[in-house]
């Protein structure tokens, strides 16, 4: 874990409730000050029956795309799928989430842990007629599986969870009262997020979140920043707590 001092430091993390304490946790043994907004509320999919009968057919390939997949989906899916299919994951944290839950991982990047990164992987170079279950949230990215079906690939889709943005947090006026004080990093994992953090705040609160350093994970999350006109943006080398930790360190150092 990064080891660094925070104290004085206010830090604002926006991952879904149920995701933030490990963060939080990182940010208090560093003295640090862990500011909790989620921007994002994860629950389960309208129609659970469509992904369990995806999941009970047979398939060379099943993905999960992030932790959420994984912990929505591990509910639904059929115990022989899991050992028929081999197995990939987008990303080190999703990964290791399967892995706690016994399931042996095939695909991992080992650079970019995102979709192109499994993507240049030398098991999904040759995929033709091949069967691919990407497992996913609602509405998730479409490059993964637009790239699988051009290279051949007959690409299903099992959504197992929707993203929503949370009810008005009654704390958040508050914080916006007092932010130059007690706000000096914001910390973002998605698009969504960052876009939800921005409507949350409005437009009152909108140039001091734009004046405040901003951590993203990702050249496309970068770009979003950038377009939104945040001043200062700070790329992990992930989504992960330990990369988010290693950014928020680098920053202060």
């Amino acid at each position: 874990m990064a080891d660094c001092d925070l104290r004085g430091c206010g830090i604002l993390v926006t991952r879904a409730a149920h995701q933030s304490e490990p963060l939080v946790r990182m940010i208090e043994a560093c003295e640090g000050r862990a500011l909790r907004l989620p921007a994002i509320e994860i629950l389960p999919c309208r129609n659970p029956a469509q992904a369990q009968q995806l999941f009970a057919s047979k398939w060379d390939w099943i993905i999960f795309v992030s932790p959420n997949a994984v912990r929505f989906g591990l509910k639904l899916l059929a115990e022989h799928a899991a050992t028929d299919a081999g197995i990939g994951a987008v990303g080190a944290s999703t990964a290791r989430q399967l892995q706690q839950a016994g399931i042996s991982v095939d695909l991992i990047p080992d650079r970019g842990y995102d979709s192109e990164g499994l993507l240049s992987l030398a098991e999904l170079k040759q995929v033709d007629g091949q069967k691919i279950l990407i497992v996913r949230g609602e509405g998730g990215r479409a490059l993964l599986g637009d790239t699988l079906q051009a290279r051949g690939a007959k690409v299903r889709y099992a959504e197992v969870y929707r993203r929503v943005r949370p009810d008005p947090d009654p704390d958040a006026e508050a914080l916006l009262a007092g932010w130059h004080e007690n706000v000096q990093l914001v910390t973002t994992t998605s698009r969504e997020i960052l876009q939800n953090l921005v409507e949350i705040v409005g437009e009152a609160g909108w140039p001091k979140l734009s004046q405040t350093p901003l951590v993203v994970i990702s050249e496309r999350m970068e770009q979003e920043a950038q377009r939104l006109g945040f001043t200062t943006i700070i790329r992990a080398s992930g989504a992960d707590d330990r990369s988010l930790m290693q950014a928020i360190c680098h920053w202060v150092g």
